[in-house]
């Protein structure tokens, strides 16, 4: 059987600083929003711009780095695929969410100044090295009823 395409690429900022949490088993896993500015001009030619925001996940050493050197506000590239999943919540009721599984990234921009010292930052935060993770399990090998989300 054939794969279909299932490929997502987006540069946007962090809505909020990443969570950083570990399965059972001690992977580590990483849970960001990315917002995504579009501005476009309206039928009587006013300009307008729209927010959309991306919930995202990044599993393994990525998820690590990201929680690690990315703050609200930070621009990042993310690539990778839309995943689909559901669950149900306390009170038994079904819920669902897409997100995106990031398997490629690229931090932009210049570092920014932080409480951090600066030995702990990035040598260079401008996006010339790509992170690959192909390592990445194929499927969700985290218990979805543990997640709040």
């Amino acid at each position: 059987m054939a794969n279909d395409t299932n490929h997502v690429v987006l540069i946007a900022r962090f809505a909020r600083d990443p969570e950083l949490k570990f399965t059972p088993n001690n992977t580590p896993i990483a849970n960001f929003s990315l917002a995504n500015n579009h501005s476009y001009s309206s039928g009587n030619g006013e300009k307008k711009e729209t927010v959309n925001f991306f919930s995202c996940i990044c599993w393994g050493k990525g998820g690590q780095l990201i929680s690690q050197y990315c703050h609200k506000g930070d621009k990042i590239l993310v690539e990778g695929r839309l995943q689909q999943r559901s669950w149900n919540d306390k009170d038994g009721n079904k819920r669902y969410a897409v997100e995106i599984v990031v398997e490629k990234f690229q931090f932009l921009g210049s570092p920014q100044k932080s409480d951090q010292p600066q030995s702990a930052k990035p040598e260079q935060n401008t996006g010339v090295e790509v992170q690959n993770y192909e390592d990445l399990p194929e499927t969700n090998p985290f218990d979805d009823s543990d997640l709040p989300f």
